[in-house]
């Protein structure tokens, strides 16, 4: 049995996906999860440690996202 190391340990995080699959260009992030095409592209291969991080960040990504939508229909 190989001991895994923690730095490349790939244990899943279920995926914030939700097939909404749309870059906001302004922002830098999908309109559906909110993860950048970097986060997107590495998912599969990120520490459990940095899956964790991304997934701390998408409530303010989400809010920022909102908050820019709101600002563009509002002129």
């Amino acid at each position: 049995m190989v001991p895994s190391n923690s730095a490349q340990d790939t244990s899943m995080i279920d995926t914030p996906c939700v097939k909404i699959c749309t870059l906001d260009v302004r922002l830098g992030l999908c309109l559906g999860c909110g993860r950048t095409i970097d986060e997107i592209t590495r998912w599969a291969t990120m520490s459990v440690s940095e899956r964790t991080q991304v997934m701390r960040e998408l409530p303010s990504r989400h809010l920022a996202r909102d908050a820019a939508k709101t600002a563009t229909a509002t002129r």
